[in-house]
């Protein structure tokens, strides 16, 4: 299939990805998800379980991990090596006492906690730190020229 768009609507793409068709798809994603997600959640794949959230700027920002965004409008929570479990428990917890936590956030931050919780309090669950495989595309050379209008 091919589709032509004007140039300043392929620009616009581009700030989101510089590969046009992850760009619109990234944009087209939020229409294709079906149903509404939990805050956070458990997915399990065979004995193994990621913990998928919303996206928040605020858990980022007040935690320090990185957003791994998915497809399907979640995100897997990275943080680095200096960077624990329990500390980020504890920085999720001191989060949920401020009052000035917004809501939408309130939601995510509660349900990281209580998963972690759970799993902390658990006789059959082991909570494991994991490395994972990112690639990330690097941007064009802004030296890029369009030539129609």
């Amino acid at each position: 299939m091919t589709i032509t768009l004007p140039d300043h609507v392929i620009d616009a793409l581009m700030t989101l990805d510089s590969d046009l068709s992850r760009a619109v798809v990234r944009l087209a994603q939020p229409l294709l998800v079906d149903a509404r997600h939990a805050p956070a959640e458990l997915v399990t794949f065979g004995r193994h379980s990621v913990l998928l959230v919303n996206p928040s700027r605020t858990l980022e920002q007040r935690t320090g991990v990185e957003l791994l965004h998915l497809p399907d409008g979640r995100a897997l929570i990275s943080f680095g090596e200096a960077t624990s479990i329990a500390g980020l428990e504890l920085t999720i917890k001191d989060s949920l006492e401020d009052r000035l936590l917004p809501a939408a956030d309130r939601q995510i931050f509660a349900a990281i906690a209580g998963i972690l919780k759970s799993a902390r309090l658990s006789d059959t669950v082991a909570l494991l730190k994991r490395n994972v495989i990112v690639l990330e595309t690097r941007r064009p050379a802004a030296s890029i020229r369009r030539t129609s209008k």
